[in-house]
């Protein structure tokens, strides 16, 4: 897949304004330079959310939530990255770049979605045709409006009633059989593959129809539900049944509850528990994961109580523990033998079903009690075997509160852990206090330098090559050549593309803190200070390689320096000179 130019990402999030892009959805209120809010990705009484026109960066300090005005439209709006691309360009009146758009879809992708469109209509107007159908769903207690919400239809009993309705000419029966709504016998006679059976269509996250889930109506038709097969445009293990059902009924999705058939999904919406989805006649997948948190904090996996049941849950908590990151919860529902969703609901109403969910065994419990089964914690040996048997699965979980919580929980019921380090009696006394004193302030300022890039990304472009100060041996000191070398290529981008470009590396908390602070003072002091701090650090730089060559000639004496290293001393004090100079000069008082 073809990526979008960053120089066009950095472009459009420059000319976008965050504030209203954001105040168009979430209630701001003007507090100096920036706005604030109640956080719209977690509860909260005082408002912790701020949004910056200057930096183009949202931030929470209440649950870390940030970015750009994309990212905010993804989590918020819940949309897909190219899809939140195109709607700022729309909003600007520009386009995604031609290639881009060329190189991520099929020529007749389109085509494609509009054959399965058909289908579906298809199906829906048979269903009104089908006195058969119709009584299933009435003896479901499945509502007009429930049918119309889901678009249920109904495929005719025969060989070939899709075919015939659809299938008018060679290019759309290639399209249809493309989209998996035909099979083929071993002759290479094609025919209809749904055949008698109430039709569920699946809806993908922009509300396009990609496949199909049909339930028999006579139980001895074949399997009980019958699935689309993999195609271009659905894909099973990253796909969730009603999840566009869920995102259209609500703004903020509180959580979601993962069942196991289209039936439970609809029974649950009649219901009135309408945050139910389903995976498509597959375990829970990574990618399944990924998508359920980033639609709810909250997910509830509902499993029969037997040994299926609980093994599809420890599938579930495969996928789901590497994507625990804190604020995220995960619940477990068994139920009781005999039910499901759809007569549970039926039998005890929402309010029943919300009391079994209130009482749901959480993710922390379930995965000890899992790994313990077979376990004596009543003897060193048990405890060791669960400790191994645990410690694969914490290494996965994201650092956090979530990952820290679990440790320890593991080490309450094994005690691995327990003990700590004694303390390096090698070590002197005085080094060791000495030590972080004079490294500090050589930190201190590497930090500084890269909180006023964040709040100014284009002071880096003041800066002059080649850089000195990238040979300093001090913490930080590549990171901050890494942002440098990262504005100096990408002139254009904001503080929120800044962070967005770091997402996935472990400096990415520290470095929204950074962000997150707010300046006082004036464009021009801003340039000053960073100026002030960058000379401070090429004095450093200049200063260590002095320092080297001077420990070389007192090791070697005279001789050991040849004429390039002697005439090397000779313009260190000259720049180390200047260097002063511009460093009072700019720390004067304007």
């Amino acid at each position: 897949m073809a990526r979008i130019p960053d120089a066009f990402i950095d472009d459009i999030l420059a000319r976008s304004d965050i504030v209203e892009i954001i105040g168009a959805r979430v209630p701001l209120k003007r507090q100096g330079k920036e706005y604030s809010a109640r956080c719209p990705f977690h509860d909260e009484r005082s408002p912790s959310f701020t949004v910056s026109p200057t930096k183009q960066f949202y931030h929470c300090f209440g649950c870390g939530a940030h970015g750009t005005a994309i990212s905010f439209l993804m989590n918020y709006d819940r949309l897909e990255f190219l899809d939140a691309v195109d709607e700022l360009a729309k909003r600007l009146g520009v386009e995604v770049p031609r290639d881009t758009q060329q190189r991520n879809a099929n020529p007749d992708t389109n085509d494609l979605y509009s054959a399965v469109e058909a289908a579906a209509k298809f199906f829906r107007k048979q269903l009104d045709a089908s006195p058969k159908a119709q009584a299933y769903l009435d003896g479901r207690d499945v509502s007009a409006a429930i049918r119309e919400q889901f678009a249920i239809g109904y495929a005719p009993d025969g060989f070939n009633a899709l075919r015939d309705a659809l299938g008018t000419d060679p290019r759309r029966m290639s399209l249809l059989e493309r989209a998996g709504l035909f099979s083929k016998n071993e002759r290479g006679h094609v025919y209809d593959k749904f055949r008698d059976r109430v039709m569920f269509p699946i809806f993908d996250r922009r509300g396009r129809v990609i496949a199909f889930g049909g339930r028999v109506l006579d139980k001895d038709d074949g399997p009980k539900y019958l699935n689309s097969p993999e195609t271009s445009l659905f894909h099973k293990g990253r796909e969730l049944y009603g999840l566009w059902q869920v995102r259209q009924a609500h703004n903020k999705i509180e959580r979601l509850i993962v069942v196991e058939g289209y039936m439970d999904v609809v029974a649950l919406f009649q219901h009135g528990v309408d945050t139910a989805v389903a995976t498509l006649g597959t375990a829970t997948t990574p990618d399944h994961a990924e998508l359920l948190f980033r639609n709810a904090p909250d997910v509830y996996f509902c499993f029969d109580g037997d040994r299926a049941g609980r093994g599809a849950a420890w599938k579930a908590v495969e996928s789901v523990l590497p994507r625990m990151k804190d604020g995220r919860q995960a619940f477990f529902l068994f139920l009781p033998e005999g039910e499901d969703p759809d007569s549970l609901v039926r039998t005890e109403g929402r309010d029943g079903f919300d009391a079994r969910l209130r009482d749901a065994t959480p993710l922390s419990q379930f995965f000890f009690d899992s790994l313990g089964t077979d376990v004596n914690l009543s003897t060193l040996e048990g405890k060791g075997r669960l400790a191994e048997r645990a410690k694969p699965f914490l290494a996965q979980i994201p650092d956090g509160a979530f990952g820290d919580l679990m440790q320890q929980r593991l080490t309450e019921l094994t005690g691995v852990g327990a003990r700590t380090s004694a303390p390096d009696t090698h070590v002197p006394a005085q080094r060791a206090r000495t030590a972080p004193a004079s490294s500090a302030p050589k930190r201190s300022l590497v930090r500084a330098a890269i909180e006023l890039l964040l709040h100014r990304p284009s002071l880096a472009l003041s800066l002059q090559q080649p850089y000195r100060f990238t040979t300093l041996r001090q913490a930080g000191v590549e990171l901050l050549a890494e942002i440098v070398a990262l504005i100096v290529s990408r002139p254009d981008i904001t503080t929120g593309a800044l962070i967005e470009h770091f997402a996935d590396r472990e400096e990415s908390k520290a470095l929204q803190k950074l962000a997150a602070n707010t300046f006082i003072g004036d464009e021009q002091g801003l340039e000053r200070s960073f100026l002030a701090t960058m000379y401070q650090l090429e004095l450093q730089a200049v200063e260590q390689r002095n320092a080297e060559l001077a420990g070389k000639l007192r090791e070697l004496g005279p001789s050991g320096l040849d004429e390039y290293e002697r005439a090397e001393i000779g313009q260190l004090l000259g720049d180390a000179r200047s260097l002063r100079a511009l460093i009072n000069t700019h720390t004067a008082p304007l």
